[in-house]
């Protein structure tokens, strides 16, 4: 079991993340039975290389479960360099012994709502009651994106680093 060393790994356009992240009000419940696929999302952060986040997420259906381990650099507020690869339960648990001790895991529940052709994944997190985290991964930066109607838009956090699951996993944003 290794690392990925994202940077030895020549950049292309299919490692690129472009991704636009929103606060918004606490979903309601009608809202939320009608989403498509939901789960149960643990994230854990490693230590790594300045510039480098790595981490490895069990995500949990009722099904199944999924391990996985990922490497992001950050290229600008919405674009990120990612390397992400399936791995067993086994190396999950290997990862593990390599955890960042100065964050805590991050527990959330996610939902994926599809609307007008777009994706929109939903983060609820068991600390907030009242909001909750929205994000859509986007073919280019100038992108339109086309809103649920139903959905409270409190900001855009696109930008703002608090609203990372890794600054969440140190402490939580106010």
């Amino acid at each position: 079991m290794s690392g990925i060393n994202i940077g030895a790994v020549p950049m292309n356009k299919e490692n690129q993340e472009i991704e636009r992240k929103f606060l918004i009000a606490y979903p309601s419940a009608q809202l939320l039975s009608t989403c498509r696929d939901v789960s149960k999302i643990t994230q854990t952060y490693l230590s790594a290389p300045p510039g480098i986040t790595a981490r490895v997420r069990k995500r949990e259906w009722p099904e199944r479960c999924e391990y996985t381990h990922t490497e992001k650099r950050r290229m600008s507020d919405m674009r990120r360099l990612e390397f992400e690869q399936e791995i067993s339960a086994a190396e999950y648990a290997e990862f593990l012994k390599s955890a960042d001790p100065g964050r805590n895991p991050v527990h959330k529940k996610r939902c994926c709502l599809l609307h007008d052709g777009q994706l929109f994944e939903i983060d609820l997190y068991p600390f907030w009651q009242d909001r909750a985290i929205m994000e859509i991964e986007l073919e280019d930066e100038s992108q339109s994106v086309r809103f649920p109607p139903c959905i409270s838009i409190i900001r855009e956090v696109t930008g703002d680093k608090r609203y990372t699951n890794s600054a969440i996993a140190k402490h939580l944003p106010e």
